[in-house]
């Protein structure tokens, strides 16, 4: 073990490089964004060790610093995600919630298909049991493969 160590201590640019690709290795299976600042701190670490020879725990305080400065500053001014925004790209139903669009056919017992983004759907109504066909609706969640619909206020 004690050769590892030396090669480490001899080598800090490869072991700061091995610790960034790590953490970036785990912010592509994760994809939260909050491992990405380290990973680059980890890679700045690298560089600077390459140019000065500060020692190891220098360069960790350097690591734990641009750490949290990448963070919060990068926090700051990346933007929110929506609380209605979809994870999945894919689900096309899934994003259509707070659309408005119109029944294209009327509501009975309420079941009928609406007219949204360019495509027709099945939907079912959350408030009443018949809506007449033309009716603006706003889509409210989704139930299955239909959309869960409202007439728009």
């Amino acid at each position: 073990m004690g050769g590892v160590m030396e090669l480490a201590f001899a080598n800090p640019f490869w072991v700061w490089a091995a610790v960034g690709a790590a953490l970036l290795a785990i912010e592509v299976v994760g994809g939260t964004g909050w491992l990405l600042w380290p990973a680059a701190s980890a890679a700045a670490t690298a560089v600077l060790s390459l140019g000065a020879d500060l020692g190891w725990p220098v360069e960790c305080l350097v690591f734990a610093g641009l750490t949290i400065v990448t963070t919060f500053v990068a926090r700051r001014f990346w933007p929110p995600r929506d609380p209605g925004e979809v994870a999945d790209i894919n689900d096309n139903i899934g994003r259509l919630i707070g659309h408005h669009g119109k029944a294209s056919h009327a509501f009975a017992a309420g079941a009928g298909r609406v007219f949204i983004d360019g495509k027709e759907w099945a939907a079912e109504l959350d408030e009443a049991s018949d809506l007449a066909a033309g009716v603006e609706v706003e889509v409210t969640g989704v139930s299955g493969s239909r959309l869960r619909v409202r007439p728009a206020r």
